[in-house]
């Protein structure tokens, strides 16, 4: 597959960064539960190669997932770094010995975490660092975010990180850290079925800042419907490709992060970066989301 078939390019805002729009999340790289290491790591090595040199330029982690796992492995993997290569981590969460998910966000921990984040990987500087917004649950909640941002355009002043983003976050909280610092990516929550942020994506076309669904596929639930599945059958290939392709048809900012420990789903997940869908396809896959709200009602 040729580098310039993974969806088109994209350039986070005010940066040099040039990402292809099809990259790869790595926490399917830590064992089950997104805890420990995998069963074979030289598969999940493997993964990371053929991703690379498939032409994917932008890999999404977190020191927490493992904790320390999937930074170590891509390290181990990678190392010394494509110079294209885009590396965005997160902070904000930690897991404790019990594996449950849980905040870190004061200063203190911020800094250790991009200390962290920094000698797993083996870097000098963090090339993109998402503040993710941690509430009770797995959707966005109302609350400040300026002393963590604030935290965070420090330790870019100081060189440890050249960007900034934030995951989880709402629209009120991205206004608020942009009268800190630049944003260049906002990742959240958000598929076919999900659509709650559609007039976010909308306001970040508008600034040219990325938008990055973090769970493309559904996540812990995967996306199922008789329309998706229908679509699929008729083109010929599987419903997670249409729901991939479906988001990068729907805004020119989306890139996705597709996370597998599967050499096989990886070549499936970046093929959808050519996967063509007509207008009344698209029409048909938009019903998808009205469908599942009116069934939670």
């Amino acid at each position: 597959m040729s580098k310039a078939t993974l969806g088109g390019r994209f350039t986070f805002p005010g940066t040099s960064l040039t990402v292809n729009r099809i990259g790869y999340g790595a926490m399917q790289l830590a064992g089950p539960g997104v805890w420990g290491p995998p069963k074979d790591p030289d598969a999940a090595i493997a993964v990371l190669r053929e991703a690379a040199a498939t032409g994917v330029n932008h890999i999404d982690t977190s020191d927490y997932y493992g904790p320390h796992v999937t930074n170590q492995i891509i390290r181990q993997a990678l190392h010394p770094y494509p110079s294209d290569l885009v590396i965005v981590t997160k902070l904000g969460g930690r897991r404790p010995p019990d594996r449950s998910w849980q905040t870190a966000n004061s200063p203190d921990e911020l800094i250790a975490g991009v200390h962290d984040n920094l000698s797993n990987l083996g870097l000098d500087a963090l090339d993109i660092v998402n503040y993710r917004v941690i509430g009770s649950g797995l959707g966005t909640e109302e609350g400040s975010v300026a002393e963590q941002v604030t935290v965070l355009a420090d330790l870019q002043r100081k060189g440890l990180i050249r960007h900034i983003g934030l995951s989880n976050a709402t629209a009120t909280q991205l206004a608020e850290a942009q009268t800190i610092t630049d944003i260049v990516c906002v990742q959240n929550n958000y598929n076919l079925a999900h659509r709650h942020d559609d007039a976010l994506i909308d306001e970040l076309v508008r600034q040219n800042i990325a938008y990055v669904p973090f769970f493309p596929l559904g996540g812990f639930t995967p996306l199922q419907s008789s329309t998706l599945s229908t679509v699929a059958r008729q083109l010929g290939v599987t419903p997670m490709q249409v729901a991939l392709a479906w988001l990068l048809h729907r805004s020119p900012n989306i890139l996705l992060i597709p996370g597998t420990s599967s050499l096989a789903h990886l070549r499936e997940n970046l093929a959808a970066g050519q996967l063509r869908l007509s207008s009344e396809t698209l029409v048909e896959l938009d019903g998808i989301a009205g469908a599942s709200m009116s069934m939670k009602h």
